[in-house]
């Protein structure tokens, strides 16, 4: 009756295990929901939000957190104790003793690893696990840089659409003009020919770019785990660069933060936790157990002691006695941790390397953006209204009207180039260091496209 109360109640509570954990997995996959819908991608989400999106929904980056996750259960496993074994013998034919005949034998032992063994297997475990983070952290900084890359890309050709509609427009205008005065005898029939000329070729410019949008809205729907079919809007607001470093603080950022650099520290941890682990196989591991021999009655029944059944401590240790298996684990554990110091050396070189080209072209691009902003653009635009004005009292030819708003048009979309560039290099030296370098959002408005302050 007490057995099958106890069974009922553990009947019970499973049932009431089993109902919490259902409940509490609903509850989650709700949240879960919830943060998804409120990260939607709307008209007016900035970076931040699609940076956000893409850390909530991308499969790569939960592949790699659980792979993280996998890894940190090994620690439990590689300290713990090896299982306890029990053994159970059965005489054939009973042994005949003093006290009566022995009819079966009943053990248990355990085996302890040599003092430190199990410490050390964790400790390599652990190194290992961290190891296995830094490749999510990688992986988290290499799906950021997609996403940034893509979106400054897509920010770039909205732009650059909307900057090249206006110049059509501007254009046909100017065509329009030379059309009549070219009915009343003024302007010669090139000028219209060359309008038309320009006309072709911003129309051709403008597909051009139409046409890219929509595999750039692929690849960004990529990074953001969406159907690559789906559209986007237009970005409206475009992160603009605050904080200032130089050279040697961002080469300080990589050899302090990389994902790469530290994931081989780690790996090398583990090495040494290995080498250490090696030398202690010259120890041997201690097995202490127990044997309890079942004896039945003895033939007289008036014999002290009759039927006794005899209880037996026992302790082995294994021997071992082939060094030379050891001192090879050993130059195996020491040969592994020098291929990761030399390819952490290796790895230092090539991504300061790679940081410093990254730099350039982030030097490079503000560069531009002040030579184009400060400069080029408002010498462009006064340009295009001195010879406006000239042509209007006809001092000036059709050709250099034209060729004016040519030259405004390049410069506004290298200016935008040079913005976009900007914004990419910068996620490629975050990537390569490992550091979040903060950014804002300045209010600019640029053919439509406002960029709100945040």
């Amino acid at each position: 009756m007490r057995s099958r109360a106890i069974h009922g109640r553990m009947i019970v509570v499973w049932s009431v295990a089993v109902g919490l954990t259902m409940v509490l997995s609903v509850m989650g996959d709700r949240t879960r929901d919830t943060a998804r819908v409120r990260r939607e991608i709307g008209d007016n989400s900035t970076l931040s939000d699609y940076l956000a999106y893409a850390a909530l929904n991308n499969a790569g980056l939960e592949a790699a957190f659980n792979r993280w996750k996998a890894e940190l259960e090994r620690i439990p496993q590689v300290k713990a104790l090896p299982d306890p074994r029990f053994t159970y013998g059965y005489f054939i034919e009973s042994v005949e003793t003093r006290v009566g005949p022995q009819r079966q034998k009943f053990g248990l032992a355990q085996t302890f690893p040599w003092f430190g063994k199990l410490s050390l297997q964790g400790d390599a475990a652990a190194h290992a696990a961290e190891a296995v983070q830094q490749v999510y952290e990688k992986t988290k900084l290499q799906l950021f840089r997609r996403v940034k890359s893509a979106y400054y890309e897509y920010w770039y050709i909205a732009q650059a659409v909307a900057a090249t509609k206006e110049h059509i427009r501007l254009v046909t205008n100017l065509e329009g003009v030379a059309r009549t005065r070219f009915k009343a005898g003024v302007t010669p029939h090139s000028a219209v020919i060359q309008a038309q000329v320009e006309l072709g070729k911003l129309d051709d410019r403008l597909r051009t770019l139409e046409s890219l949008r929509a595999p750039i809205v692929a690849k960004l729907n990529a990074a953001l785990n969406r159907p690559t079919q789906l559209p986007l809007p237009w970005p409206r607001s475009l992160p603009e660069f605050a904080a200032s470093f130089s050279d040697e603080q961002a080469l300080q950022w990589l050899a302090q933060g990389s994902p790469d650099l530290r994931r081989l520290d780690h790996l090398a941890e583990k090495e040494e936790a290995g080498i250490n682990l090696a030398r202690r196989n010259y120890y041997p591991d201690i097995t202490l157990g127990i044997d309890y021999v079942d004896t039945d009655d003895a033939l007289n029944p008036d014999l002290t002691d009759s039927g006794k059944d005899p209880l037996m401590a026992m302790v082995s240790v294994n021997l071992p006695i082939w060094y030379g298996k050891y001192r090879a684990a050993e130059r195996e554990a020491r040969l592994r941790k020098a291929a990761v110091e030399e390819t952490r050396d290796d790895t230092e070189k090539r991504l300061g390397a790679d940081l410093q080209l990254a730099l350039y072209h982030f030097r490079d691009a503000a560069r531009k953006i002040n030579l184009y902003g400060d400069t080029l653009l408002p010498k462009a635009k006064q340009s295009l209204q001195v010879t406006q004005q000239e042509f209007e009292a006809g001092k000036a030819g059709f050709i250099a009207l034209i060729d004016a708003q040519r030259s405004l048009l390049e410069f506004q979309l290298a200016h935008q180039r040079a913005q976009s560039d900007r914004g990419q290099r910068l996620a490629e030296i975050e990537m390569i260091t490992g550091k979040e370098i903060r950014e804002k959002q300045s209010v600019i408005k640029e053919h439509g496209f406002e960029k709100t302050n945040q």
